[in-house]
């Protein structure tokens, strides 16, 4: 082994990393000690290597630096020629070569450990975007829908063929309005009952025809809705409202009327 053997294959570089056998150690330092230029070299690549481990190195968490202090606070940095052995560490022998490799391990993992820590922020960003992506995705699809809804209620009720016909409210319910908008030739009829006043929840309204002297079952009125499809029944002669117990009744309660419209 020779000086340019050393350097060509990096065995410094090794030599300070620890990854050599303990002959080609020897070896290493032999050359290095009776060799002034490999002494140099040397040397300015050990200056290279802190640096390196200085210029990459990563604050730790507080406890983590903490137990590292006084890790190496037991550990006397010595040279291969003293070969010092510290009390501390039960007679171990640790070189300069093995501080400069143990500091390198460090920096890598402490670095590791953060790139991994900013890997994991990243995905839970990431998935909280695609969340947020799907919840608007809802919200654009309901958006349409109610659109789509709305534009449908505007047209039948726009349509020239739509008779409207209001219903206002009697003494039993005073302030209370109903639109009515029919259409005898597509026999429909839509309701907006929002103009009722509330109930409480052991009542509803609900909707009859006068066909001829007789009331026939429309269906119940909700006041949370803006137009309500209703059954058309031909030959109506006028609509009626009155308050039945809660899901409705089979034949009108005429002493709760609170309403009606001629057609």
């Amino acid at each position: 082994m020779d000086r340019k053997q050393i350097i060509d294959e990096g065995l410094l570089e090794l030599y300070l990393l620890g990854e050599l056998t303990l002959e080609e150690e020897q070896k290493v330092e032999a050359l290095i000690a009776k060799d002034n230029d490999l002494r140099t070299i040397f040397n300015d690549l050990e200056l290279a290597f802190e640096k390196l481990g200085m210029e990459n190195a990563v604050t730790p968490p507080e406890k983590v630096r903490e137990q590292l202090k006084t890790k190496l606070g037991k550990i006397t940095i010595v040279s291969k020629s003293e070969q010092k052995i510290s009390p501390a560490l039960g007679g171990k022998k640790y070189s300069t070569k093995f501080l400069v490799a143990a500091s390198i391990a460090i920096v890598f993992a402490l670095s590791s450990i953060w790139l991994y820590s900013k890997w994991r922020q990243s995905i839970e960003t990431l998935n909280f975007l695609q969340s947020q992506t799907v919840i608007l995705e809802e919200r654009l699809s309901q958006l349409e829908n109610n659109y789509q809804l709305t534009s449908t209620k505007y047209n039948a009720i726009n349509n020239p063929q739509i008779i409207p016909l209001v219903l206002n409210g009697n003494e039993r319910s005073p302030g209370s309005k109903v639109v009515f908008f029919v259409n005898h030739q597509n026999k429909t009829v839509l309701v907006n009952a929002q103009g009722l006043s509330p109930l409480d929840k052991d009542n509803s309204y609900q909707l009859w025809a006068d066909v001829e002297g007789e009331m026939i079952n429309m269906g119940l009125l909700s006041t949370e809705e803006d137009l309500i499809p209703a059954i058309y029944i031909s030959k109506a002669e006028s609509f009626n409202i009155t308050i039945e117990p809660a899901g409705g009744n089979n034949h009108p309660t005429v002493k709760n009327l609170i309403g009606n419209v001629y057609l």
